[in-house]
């Protein structure tokens, strides 16, 4: 097939537009303040009430379990969620932190 060189030329001469680099360059910022630091800060926030489960904290479990937290190690915790009974679940598994005294109102 034969191009014509008045083909290759115009072709040649397309290229990225300035104003498409710069919407480029705010959807990404846009997606950094919208998505990625929300994100990070969520996480950081877990990791703070993580690494500050004691004993005796009552808390929500994944899946909704309620319970208070009768024994901990590194990776997990012992749950009481109801009287003699206890539970194994992961620290990760915590979903809330809650009040002292919430167990008894309810």
């Amino acid at each position: 097939m034969f191009i014509s060189p008045a083909y290759a030329q115009a072709g040649a001469a397309q290229g990225i537009d300035g104003s498409f680099m710069l919407m480029m360059v705010g959807m990404i910022v846009f997606m950094y303040f919208l998505v990625f630091r929300p994100q990070m800060k969520r996480q950081k926030e877990h990791k703070a009430m993580m690494d500050g489960l004691q004993k005796g904290d009552e808390v929500i479990a994944a899946g909704g379990v309620l319970g208070r937290i009768t024994a901990l190690t590194d990776v997990y915790m012992t749950l009481e969620i109801a009287p003699g009974t206890e539970i194994r679940a992961q620290r990760a598994s915590v979903v809330t932190l809650l009040p002292k005294g919430t167990l008894k109102s309810l």
